[in-house]
């Protein structure tokens, strides 16, 4: 009997009828227009058309599965290498030796087989292609060198010359040049340790420097604060001052050369280190109707006096343009390369100060004219219209290099520096009296 079916419809296999989708589904047979519908004319057609259809329409559609008989499984690997393995035990045992021989034979046989295919698998997957011939590549090269060096006598010569070497001095060869290479290594260890510490020293100045900018901040901060009202209006009270000295001489202590500078300049620019005019009440700044406040040289008060707090302190190489340091103590200051362009140093105490190389342009160091100008003293009110006791007191001052030195600064620093500090003028001071010399020679009252 045929087990193929006469049935006109496709995918019945067994006689069972697998009928087309109805004539009279408007999804699967859209109308010709003209009198009916038709079946679809392709398989393409009638596989959209099933598709297209409900899912409980499309399992009826659907021929039924065929059954299938499952072949015997055969022996694995694994059954038939431990099957060998113990026909080898047992032949051991009763001391059949042919029987131990062949199947220790065949355990290996497929061990080898089983790993072989395992090997192959690993390298497909861990070894690239390319990596591949790289090594096939490699063991080819080594393998023609070994052979042209047989081929061409080389190989004998070198198993001559092998022989024939005296391994004593090549075994002292070798422990001067282990003896260099540890002083190589050491030498490279002394140089990372080195590095090393090049590195960490950098990142803890950047760190410190950070640090001491959020200082400086939170100091600004603090002191605006403290001396200004709700309205912005300058509002220093006694112990206010007191306060914002105080902040003042614990941040100048713990910063370097350049935050001093930028602690001085904010302090100069607000107007906090001029002397202002004070009202005869209460004590409070006056405007001077244009804008500011009002400065006082002869009676006025400072919001905050600097006094000795930069004394013997180190400015070097930093920016103080256009700043009041009036009136201040700068004994043994270091203001070398500094840019002192308009900068006030009027009755500024410069005893054994240092300001070589610094741009003194515009710097004032009096008041008044140099011919009538005179150094600050301790008892004497000073006068701003003539310049008498206006002056810095500059003796013993180092004024070498110094740029941009005019000749009105230039007459009163040899005239009143003294010996040390005349010879550090540029230009020299011939033709200028050494009036400090004269004043202190002069008797004294009784």
């Amino acid at each position: 009997m045929s087990l193929k079916s006469n049935s006109p419809f496709p995918g019945s296999e067994d006689g069972a009828a697998v009928p087309y989708p109805a004539a009279s589904d408007p999804a699967v047979n859209p109308s010709d227009g003209r009198n009916g519908t038709k079946p679809p004319s392709t398989t393409t057609e009638y596989d959209t058309a099933v598709l297209s259809r409900p899912a409980e329409l499309r399992a009826d559609a659907m021929p039924p599965a065929s059954p299938l008989r499952t072949p015997p499984r055969r022996p694995t690997l694994e059954l038939i290498i431990l099957l060998s393995i113990g026909l080898m035990i047992l032949g051991f045992v009763v001391g059949n030796g042919w029987l131990a021989g062949a199947a220790t034979f065949v355990a290996l046989l497929l061990s080898l087989r089983g790993l072989w295919g395992v090997a192959i698998v690993a390298l497909t997957q861990w070894i690239s292609p390319q990596e591949r011939l790289i090594l096939v590549s490699l063991a080819g090269l080594t393998a023609a060198a070994v052979g042209f060096l047989q081929l061409s006598g080389w190989g004998q010569r070198f198993l001559t010359w092998y022989s024939q070497l005296n391994w004593e001095a090549i075994g002292a060869t070798g422990e001067v040049g282990g003896a260099i290479g540890q002083i190589l290594i050491a030498v490279l260890a002394v140089y990372i340790a080195w590095r090393q510490y090049v590195i960490s020293r950098d990142l803890t100045i950047q760190q410190n420097t950070i640090t001491q900018q959020q200082t400086i901040d939170s100091y600004f901060q603090g002191i605006s604060e403290l001396v200004l009202d709700e309205e912005g209006l300058l509002e220093d009270w006694p112990q206010e001052r007191a306060i914002a000295e105080g902040r003042t001489a614990s941040i100048l202590s713990s910063i370097d050369a350049s935050g001093k500078a930028k602690v001085l300049r904010f302090l100069s620019r607000s107007r906090l280190l001029s002397p202002l005019k004070r009202d005869r009440r209460l004590g409070r700044a006056i405007l001077d109707g244009t804008g500011g406040y009002a400065e006082d040289r002869d009676y006025g008060v400072r919001v905050i006096d600097l006094g000795v707090m930069l004394a013997g302190a180190d400015l070097s190489g930093t920016d103080l343009r256009w700043t009041d340091l009036s009136d201040i103590n700068l004994i043994r200051a270091n203001l070398s390369r500094c840019d002192l362009v308009k900068t006030n140093l009027a009755r500024t105490i410069l005893c054994d100060a240092v300001l070589a190389e610094s741009d003194m342009m515009g710097t004032r160091l009096f008041y008044g004219s140099a011919r009538t100008a005179t150094p600050r003293t301790r008892t004497d009110i000073p006068d701003y219209r003539t310049g008498a006791y206006t002056g810095a007191v500059i003796e013993g001052a180092d004024f070498t290099n110094v740029q941009r030195l005019s000749e009105e600064q230039r007459y009163y620093c040899c005239a009143w520096g003294g010996a040390a500090t005349r010879a550090t003028i540029p230009g020299g001071c011939e033709g200028i009296p050494d009036l400090l010399n004269t004043l202190n020679n002069q008797p004294q009252d009784e």
